[in-house]
């Protein structure tokens, strides 16, 4: 069976940043097809769950109305460990920012609205 999260385990949280480690597992459905002899989590998937974590931990986020400045740098296998780290910004905004072994993986910024009417 296919899931579309990977296991995480909450290294440290405050009302404004989140600390993520993810267990980037070869049964995570984004790797189906992305490549069959080499997989590489797609960057959608990376995106995906910035915003998936962001609404989780950071309420009242409702609408995402941008993604600025996203970086892919390296590329993301199964079997590895990444640390996602998420922080809420004033101006409805959440950073992110993927690592592994220090070096950064992935970034980006997201941009909020409060209600799902904006």
């Amino acid at each position: 069976m296919t899931k579309l999260l990977p296991t995480l385990t909450v290294l440290s949280q405050t009302e404004q940043q989140i600390s993520l480690l993810l267990d980037i597992s070869a049964d995570i459905h984004w790797f189906a097809g992305h490549f069959p002899d080499a997989p590489v989590l797609p960057g959608v998937a990376q995106l995906d769950w910035a915003v998936h974590f962001s609404r989780q931990y950071f309420a009242p986020l409702q609408q995402l109305q941008a993604v600025e400045v996203l970086k892919f740098q390296q590329m993301i296998r199964p079997g590895q460990q990444l640390l996602l780290t998420l922080e809420h910004t004033a101006e409805h905004t959440s950073l992110f920012s993927y690592s592994r072994n220090g070096e950064k993986v992935a970034s980006g910024r997201l941009k909020w609205s409060l209600t799902s009417d904006a």
